[in-house]
């Protein structure tokens, strides 16, 4: 394979995303640490940290990249009418470790899985410092609420970076996914980064883009001041206060 350089422990400079291997797609650079301070560096030029449980760090930038334009945000008749119906409760930032940790969880079709402690911990402490953000989703089985589903990412400027999501009900991460569409939306969003593509995220109106186009909206948007809120623990999601009537 291709070497690619190892990252300097004493600053967080990255290689140019321009430099990113085509195979495997995006490799750009190992080592350094996931420090708020490099992680928060690495998105702003869309980079992101990608391993397995016991190999070195390895940061990523693929092209094409899976993005979602919120207007473009595409809700089924039988997502609308889930939503509608009030199945499910959403929150934000009730319990960002649980939602990480559920995410973390071993799944049907995967072996393994690259959100390991070492990953928790770094996002976490984005969390305090009010960088990352989850959205849970709950179903409510007699007197107690159940966390059913959820995602968590990483919000700078006007762009929202999207992790992992996690789903234990039907519909459930794509009912809190619309939800926090529609808050991200409310506050001016842009752009929401999907990193790469499933069928899942395309259901749900994400295209792939080049890096390029990638790169121009971070430098359009990634740093634009906002007067949003640290945390979004008392944050009420739109679709809590009104129905979603069309599809979007």
């Amino acid at each position: 394979m291709t070497q690619i350089p190892w990252l300097n422990p004493a600053n967080t400079i990255f290689p140019s995303p321009s430099l990113a291997l085509d195979e495997p797609n995006g490799l750009l650079a190992a080592g350094g640490d996931l420090s708020p301070e490099r992680i928060l560096a690495a998105y702003q030029q869309g980079i992101f940290p990608w391993f397995s449980p016991g190999d070195p760090i390895l940061w990523w930038s693929p092209s094409p990249r899976t993005v979602l334009y919120p207007q473009q945000l595409h809700i089924s008749k039988s997502l609308r009418k889930t939503i509608n119906k009030g199945t499910y409760q959403v929150s934000f930032d009730q319990c960002f470790s649980d939602v990480m940790r559920a995410c973390a969880a071993p799944r049907h079709y995967a072996d393994g899985t690259w959100i390991s402690e070492e990953i928790i911990a770094g996002y976490f402490a984005l969390h305090e410092r009010g960088f990352a953000h989850s959205v849970e989703v709950w179903l409510q089985k007699g007197p107690n609420k159940e966390l059913v589903g959820g995602l968590y990412g990483i919000a700078l400027g006007r762009i929202f970076f999207g992790e992992s999501m996690f789903s234990r009900a039907d519909n459930a991460s794509k009912v809190g996914f619309a939800h926090l569409v529609q808050q991200l939306l409310a506050w001016g969003f842009q752009l929401i980064d999907c990193q790469v593509a499933n069928d899942h995220l395309f259901s749900l109106g994400a295209v792939e883009i080049p890096r390029e186009i990638f790169q121009r909206h971070l430098i359009d948007f990634v740093k634009v001041p906002t007067n949003l809120p640290a945390g979004w623990l008392n944050i009420t999601p739109p679709n809590e206060r009104q129905n979603i009537e069309r599809p979007i």
